[in-house]
């Protein structure tokens, strides 16, 4: 038997570090949303208790380091499972970009190990536990459109996104997130875009507010490391996008049009100036 999970990728259409707590976990109010740019996560048992992970990216791990391993080692340990997994990650998400590649995977792995094991746990368990891989596993086990704060762990599930195009621009650098966190000064930080109005345009329907309320507050301090990041907004904005920003740590750019002619212009038009370009839609 396998299962097969797609793992989409993340885009963050909010983001603010509002503080850090004392263990070094930090504050977030984040709104999150998920494109159809995703990875596939095949997982068949193995009658030993080994979890083999196998990659059709040269730039992963494949050990303990590698998120999905850690989840399904964690799922193990939990409930106390006797049985193994061989893990294939099929890989479209770019890695190091933002787009929360390494976080997905790891969420299919426990939707995908819940139903091949039968352990039969609510969505919301699983959750709970994915926080202690990374702060982003909590969203990406629903990979619906949210309103994520605490730790990344408290999910408020909102309604389906008004229709929109999403143009997806990775420079040729790759960021390390923690080494992002790490460089905040909480008390120099003074970009902090407020998700409540936000969360009142998308139950509203209305995606001209959404693009007037949109922000990042990490993107000034992976700018400032790569200016690319920098370059690729003003592009897509001059290409014609309604609003670009930056998704989580970096470094990609994403641009929202309202209409497909628009965004098919804004692709082509990035297309010269960036290797890894996508145009997706949002899941919902």
């Amino acid at each position: 038997m396998t299962i097969t999970e797609k793992a989409p990728a993340k885009i963050n259409l909010s983001l603010d570090a509002r503080f850090q707590h004392t263990n070094g976990d930090h504050e977030w109010q984040m709104v999150m949303t998920s494109v159809d740019l995703a990875d596939y996560v095949e997982i068949t048992p193995r009658l030993d208790q080994q979890i083999r992970i196998r990659t059709t990216s040269g730039f992963l791990p494949v050990d303990q380091r590698n998120l999905a391993y850690q989840a399904a080692r964690l799922l193990q340990r939990q409930y106390q499972v006797r049985q193994g997994a061989q893990i294939t990650i099929k890989k479209q998400i770019p890695v190091a970009a933002g787009l929360g590649g390494g976080s997905s995977d790891a969420a299919a792995v426990l939707r995908g190990l819940n139903r091949l094991w039968r352990l039969e746990r609510p969505l919301s368990e699983l959750a709970h536990l994915g926080l202690q891989i990374d702060s982003d596993v909590p969203y990406c086990v629903y990979s619906r459109t949210a309103y994520v704060s605490g730790r990344g762990d408290e999910i408020e599930l909102l309604p389906e996104l008004p229709p929109f195009w999403v143009i997806l621009a990775k420079p040729r650098v790759s960021v390390s997130t923690p080494s992002i966190l790490r460089a905040i000064d909480y008390a120099k930080l003074t970009v902090h875009p407020a998700a409540a109005p936000l969360v009142t345009a998308i139950h509203q329907g209305d995606f001209q507010q959404m693009t007037q309320v949109m922000g990042n507050a990490l993107e000034p301090i992976t700018s400032k490391r790569h200016p690319e990041i920098s370059n690729l907004k003003h592009r897509m904005l001059r290409f014609g996008a309604e609003v670009a920003q930056m998704s989580g740590s970096g470094p990609t750019v994403f641009g929202l049009c309202a209409r497909a002619s628009r965004a098919q212009h804004v692709y082509n038009s990035m297309r010269g100036f960036c290797k890894e370009v996508y145009l997706v839609r949002p899941l919902r």
